[in-house]
């Protein structure tokens, strides 16, 4: 992290300062109000997770001290002990890794960012080496950010503000790339991590998940869009209401009071909020840096010229500001799916593919940031390169498959 940080300012300060030389007299100004900015929205960003962070940290030590969490956990335990070997030892902490993978599966950012801070506290309690990120912990990050979302409910919704002519039409891309994405980011950490990955349970879970898919793709294929996406919505929001009462009733079961318990987790929650917030600070003041001075701007027009040169469809690089934003600013990227809507149409090639971008991947940066920032990380090792490496393989099965769609 103190190369990246660094690494990442330093470039910002250069390109704006070889802006500025070359005639972009305000480029000095605009990336010093951008530090300034992303400072503020870090805060800001941090201060707008209190409300979640207290409602599921209470609501989780309900279901923890219910008991509910250790049976999810221990019927998941056979599969996440062969992914995440260190857990065989501590198993409780597969319930909060498994309660959070659920969350992203069903596109409940709101819900799954406090479980993986909650995850990720409880796999740092048995790290052998504190501060330091483990196996287990790294694997734990990229399931996170590879993000297999069965329910893009945000995705619809922004593309049917916009105007969309069938806001689901983009699904079935949307769960290709989502898929690819955790399914290269898995082995790609477990080759760096040594972990065999031809194991039988492995390989059934993998084929029962890909039917799955298959079953779900072939049920939104059949609706039409508004059908679709009521039916997305549906999902997503009646899972989440049913997690809640479930967690509820579990304490009731259990006799406990199911108030205090709560109160007692939702505080927890705040002062979880509240030591994130210098760990943002470093990650968004050092991406705001690099948007404002330009890079970003560079490479894409790199990018552009060498595609042009060699004869191929350019079209595609109308849709990689959230490509290259996507890893790094979740609100970002967002920003940019809507520019590019905005700016070649909703319906377009360039208008989708930002779309499936959007909804294949997790931010990656801000994950590390805040997950590992939150228990006291800061030697991430791999982490960075298979996170990445997921980011990287959903992003271009994104651009492929929009082609094969919608090309």
């Amino acid at each position: 992290m103190n190369r990246l940080f660094t690494g990442m300012i330093l470039l910002a300060l250069v390109a704006a300062l070889g802006g500025t030389l070359f005639g972009g007299a305000d480029l000095l100004t605009t990336t010093s109000s951008a530090m300034f900015r992303s400072a503020e929205l870090a805060v800001e960003v941090s201060l707008g997770l209190i409300g979640v962070l207290t409602l599921w940290s209470g609501l989780f030590l309900v279901a923890e001290r219910s008991g509910l969490t250790d049976r999810l956990a221990r019927l998941l335990t056979p599969l996440m002990t062969r992914l995440m070997p260190g857990t065989a030892s501590h198993p409780q902490s597969i319930g909060p890794v498994t309660l959070n993978m659920s969350a992203n599966m069903l596109g409940l950012d709101n819900a799954a960012t406090p479980l993986g801070l909650k995850a990720m506290e409880s796999l740092e309690r048995h790290n052998p080496r504190p501060g330091t990120a483990s196996n287990d912990q790294i694997m734990f990050l990229v399931l996170n950010t590879s993000s297999v979302t069965l329910v893009p409910v945000t995705v619809f919704m922004y593309r049917a503000q916009q105007g969309a002519a069938d806001p689901a039409d983009i699904y079935l891309p949307l769960l290709m790339s989502t898929t690819v994405s955790t399914f290269f980011g898995v082995w790609f950490t477990a080759r760096r991590q040594g972990i065999s990955l031809r194991q039988p349970l492995i390989v059934a879970v993998a084929l029962v998940w890909l039917a799955l898919l298959g079953i779900l793709a072939g049920a939104v294929s059949v609706l039409d869009s508004d059908r679709a996406a009521a039916l997305s919505s549906l999902t997503g929001n009646g899972l989440l209401l049913a997690v809640v009462a479930a967690f509820l009733l579990a304490g009731l079961r259990a006799g406990q009071d199911v108030y205090s318990t709560f109160i007692e987790g939702a505080r927890e929650g705040f002062h979880m909020a509240v030591r994130i917030i210098p760990y943002l600070v470093a990650m968004l003041v050092a991406i705001g840096m690099l948007r404002a001075a330009g890079v970003l701007d560079l490479l894409l027009e790199a990018i552009r010229t060498a595609v042009a040169f060699t004869g191929a469809d350019t079209r595609f690089v109308d849709a990689l500001p959230v490509a290259f934003l996507k890893p790094l600013s979740g609100s970002g990227a967002r920003a940019m799916m809507l520019e590019v809507m905005q700016t070649h149409g909703v319906d377009s090639l360039a208008g989708r593919m930002a779309a499936v971008m959007q909804g294949s991947t997790e931010t990656t940066f801000y994950v590390l940031a805040v997950y590992f920032g939150s228990t006291g990380i800061n030697r991430v090792r791999h982490a960075i390169s298979c996170g990445v490496a997921a980011d990287l393989a959903g992003l271009v099965t994104a651009v492929l498959v929009s082609y094969l769609f919608f090309g």
